[in-house]
């Protein structure tokens, strides 16, 4: 659990990995009210147990490791689930993962489209590449960068629906934001913008 002071209020940010993958799963605690972010494989028994106030289920993207329990944790939670428009298609068939529970989207996200919950902003960052309706979370002082950015690494771009170039006008995109916050990704440890904005030039020419 990581804490974040802000005014009058702290931000608690819970993860998981779940799954074979190890996803991360995120709760994000807030002014009294909790966000899920990419609730993954066996997700549902610990939301559950570590949500007090959920107001929203909401997916980075719709790959079957970071969607799998949006479903069963709508009906368990009675709470919107917001996923990127770009990845609808994601969510009720995978070539790779038969398997994969369909779930509906109740809002359909635009590109860098914001909410606004009760006073806390949650605006979506398009960045597709590693999937169409890949996206990073933006929620206060929090980036949650799902498989767009790692530490010292990018989501890959050999899967069904992937665009190299996509990915490299994403990056160009990641390398002009001119402010600095903590990324936490879909895989792996937190970052920061400033420390992955060093090695997105190497990225691009990889490309």
């Amino acid at each position: 659990i990581s804490k974040m002071h802000k005014k009058d209020y702290i931000m608690n940010i819970r993860i998981k990995p779940m799954g074979v993958y190890q996803t991360n799963c995120y709760i994000v605690s807030i002014n009294n009210i909790d966000f899920i972010i990419d609730p993954g494989v066996d997700a549902t028994e610990w939301v559950m147990q570590n949500t007090t106030n959920p107001v929203a289920i909401l997916n980075t993207h719709g790959h079957f490791d970071h969607v799998w329990s949006n479903a069963q944790l709508q009906k368990e939670l009675n709470i919107l689930l917001y996923t990127p428009e770009g990845d609808v298609m994601l969510l009720n068939s995978s070539s790779w993962m038969p398997d994969l529970p369909p779930s509906i989207p109740d809002i359909k996200v635009h590109p860098d489209e914001v909410f606004d919950f009760d006073g806390v902003n949650v605006k979506f960052h398009h960045f597709p590449g590693h999937c169409p309706g890949c996206s990073m979370i933006e929620i206060d002082d929090a980036i949650f960068s799902g498989d767009f950015i790692f530490k010292s690494s990018i989501g890959r771009t050999d899967f069904p629906f992937s665009s190299p170039s996509d990915m490299k006008k994403s990056l160009e995109k990641f390398k002009k934001l001119d402010f600095d916050k903590k990324l936490y990704p879909g895989h792996g440890s937190t970052t920061s913008i400033k420390q992955e904005q060093l090695h997105v030039d190497y990225w691009i020419n990889t490309l």
